[in-house]
């Protein structure tokens, strides 16, 4: 029997596997139950473009003390990631839920990186 964990981990393969074979540069998302975290990977994944996440220190201060694990939070982060992208060049993304449901505070994040001028 395929745990939670698991069963997450084999549909964010899924895809990872198609958005490789696009070429495309990628927005990562990751979540816990205390923080939410985003990264712009390149195309072929060796690096990190851009990132942001509720524990960074200029988020944390927009967040005004309050937990990382809500929607508010989550737009917060999706607007960053948002501008940190554009000013790294990139306008384009293939969004990477991580086999996360598209719904809650990824749905927040990405609306709110959409919102910001991101294109995905």
């Amino acid at each position: 029997m395929e745990t939670k964990k698991e069963a997450r981990l084999r549909r964010a393969k899924q895809t990872r596997k198609r958005i490789a074979l696009a070429r495309a540069t990628r927005l990562c998302v990751y979540r816990t139950n205390s923080h939410i975290y985003a990264a712009i990977h390149s195309a072929d994944g060796g690096s990190v473009l851009a990132s942001a996440s509720t524990v960074d220190k200029e988020v944390r201060a927009s967040l005004g003390g309050k937990s990382g694990g809500n929607k508010d939070a989550a737009a917060l982060v999706g607007a960053e990631i948002a501008k940190r992208a554009i000013a790294a060049g990139i306008s384009e993304v293939a969004f990477d839920r991580s086999g996360l449901a598209y719904h809650g505070r990824v749905k927040v994040l990405a609306d709110a990186a959409r919102e910001a001028g991101l294109k995905f």
